[in-house]
């Protein structure tokens, strides 16, 4: 019979701490063969009561479990960003952004109320980051999260639609609790576009959260949507429950580049 290393038997020539190490492992419990190979390093844990040397080990497991949960959230994300922090966030550029609103929004109330957040500004004052930074700390909270570049979205929906598995794609997109539409209305929609934004945003409304990041203001959003049937009904969802933050002021990466120079 094939055996795995689930189903070999322990092997008794072993010495304790080495056959613990390999059953942890078997088990899957890498967090706490890790703390276990560190103990095994020091003295701390003679000091130990054996409830107290258990719970540090079951505190490592579960540490090492949210870790790699974060890390494979933060991955299927696909951020456009792979530094971005709320931490990071510069308060002293000129561009009209409230430390206390992106606070806030922080905490992630929005999203746990399904509300929405549109983030509008002129070319490179920082709309991606900040909405990528508000991804990551979804993520951190153990949300599931998508960033998409619109115009690449739309695209791919089309040729989805074009292989009969439309429905597949916005299954997907539905599943996560926060869908980042960056860059929206970059280029006016068309017929097809509007129909696979209608659907996304009937899909997740009053449920789940969506970040808008936009060139154009909100106040454009409708021509830029074209059809005016459909316009009102996808602004009608969304803006009722929206946070916005309106960026204003030059480029940060211009501003920069003259600090620099």
């Amino acid at each position: 019979m094939e055996t795995t290393d689930k189903t070999l038997p322990v092997m008794p020539e072993k010495d304790r701490n080495t056959v613990s190490m390999d059953l942890l492992h078997r088990m899957r419990l890498h967090g706490m063969a890790a703390a276990f190979a560190e103990s095994l390093q020091a003295t701390f844990a003679e000091t130990m009561t054996p409830d107290s040397f258990l719970n540090w080990l079951l505190s490592r497991e579960w540490d090492y479990r949210v870790a790699r949960n974060i890390e494979r959230l933060v991955k299927s994300a696909c951020f456009r960003y792979n530094d971005a922090s709320v931490a990071q966030i510069d308060y002293t550029l000129p561009r009209g952004l409230d430390r206390n609103q992106m606070e806030r929004l922080a905490s992630l109330e929005f999203i746990r109320k399904g509300d929405n957040l549109f983030i509008t500004g002129c070319s490179g004052t920082g709309k991606s980051y900040l909405a990528t930074a508000l991804g990551y700390e979804a993520c951190k909270a153990g949300l599931k999260v998508l960033y998409a570049n619109a115009t690449k979205l739309m695209g791919s929906l089309k040729i989805a639609k074009n292989k009969g598995v439309i429905d597949t794609e916005l299954k997907k997109l539905e599943k996560t609790q926060l869908l980042i539409l960056d860059d929206l209305f970059l280029v006016p929609l068309d017929a097809k576009e509007r129909a696979h934004l209608m659907e996304i945003i009937e899909d997740r409304h009053g449920r789940k959260s969506i970040i808008i990041t936009s060139q154009l203001p909100v106040a454009d959003w409708y021509e830029a949507i074209g059809d005016p049937t459909v316009a009102d009904a996808i602004l009608d969802r969304i803006v009722h429950t929206a946070h916005r933050i309106e960026l204003t002021g030059e480029s940060v990466r211009k501003i920069k580049a003259t600090k620099r120079k």
